[in-house]
């Protein structure tokens, strides 16, 4: 929820150090529909205007912001090649490039690759098909794990003392009509999700909106990160989210693998999870 500009007190603002506050308003910079004026990213971070400018002020002696028109800041250019470098040097990115590049050839949707802070799932990479309308995914977007295909994925595939951790009903908001906002919900789609090795966004994070997404994991059979594919829901419908949802299963088990893991083989454990003859 945005927060309303200068009702924070001085003395609340001082609970979070010079470097709190900095993340904050960089994490600010960042958001999708840049450049942002000082008065949004005052409204986002809750931080007062003066406290504000003076950390834009420092990021872009630095090079990290940039002023823009209309007293407004983007990210500068010393943040970018930051950006780009690490992203350059990730063995992960490295593997799931040519992943979606193959899952948006052959779904003809967006395909996308998200990790998890906190409650959150933050879009990282994503490849996307030319076509005239464009879904939601930009790097650095952020959602909440309960409310996205990526965000389930992730949560599916974790230790359960870490998914509990997260079902604070507190932190549960729903962002449609349909997103689980219970933890009993939650847990339901969740146990269907590890049982077909995928999960589904059933217009959870965005009216008419669907996605399928899987679970990346590392050598030790952690959670990295989720892949998954994304559509409008009168191009994504139940029969498509059948074909698509095995294939995203087999993207991310491929990533999986060049990272070490070790996946089951298709077709026979999720055969006979379900019951299902060989």
């Amino acid at each position: 929820m945005v927060k309303a500009v200068n009702t924070r007190s001085v003395d609340q603002e001082l609970v979070k150090g010079p470097v709190d506050k900095a993340m904050e308003v960089l994490d600010a910079l960042v958001q999708p529909g840049g450049p942002h004026r000082l008065g949004e990213i005052a409204r986002r971070t809750g931080l007062t205007k003066p406290t504000v400018h003076r950390h834009l002020r420092t990021m872009a002696e630095y090079g990290f912001a940039e002023p823009a028109e209309g007293g407004s800041y983007r990210p500068g250019p010393r943040l970018l090649g930051l950006a780009a470098a690490a992203l350059n040097d990730s063995r992960v990115l490295e593997l799931t490039r040519p992943v979606l590049a193959d899952l948006r050839r052959r779904t003809g949707h967006v395909a996308f690759y998200a990790v998890r802070h906190a409650a959150d799932a933050v879009y990282v990479e994503r490849s996307e098909p030319a076509r005239e309308y464009r879904m939601s995914t930009a790097p650095g977007q952020r959602s909440p794990l309960h409310a996205c295909g990526v965000g389930l994925a992730m949560l599916s595939a974790l230790p359960a003392q870490e998914v509990e951790a997260v079902l604070d009903p507190r932190g549960l908001e729903p962002r449609t009509p349909d997103t689980p906002a219970e933890p009993a919900a939650v847990r339901t789609v969740l146990a269907q999700a590890a049982l077909d090795g995928y999960a589904v966004d059933d217009e959870y994070e965005e009216p008419d909106v669907r996605s399928v997404a899987a679970p990346v994991l590392d050598a030790d059979g952690g959670v990295v990160g989720a892949i998954g594919v994304m559509g409008l829901t009168f191009t994504m419908d139940a029969e498509s989210v059948q074909v698509f949802g095995p294939m995203v299963r087999a993207a991310a088990r491929t990533v999986s693998a060049g990272l070490g893991a070790r996946t089951p083989a298709l077709g026979v454990v999720d055969g006979a999870s379900r019951g299902e003859r060989p």
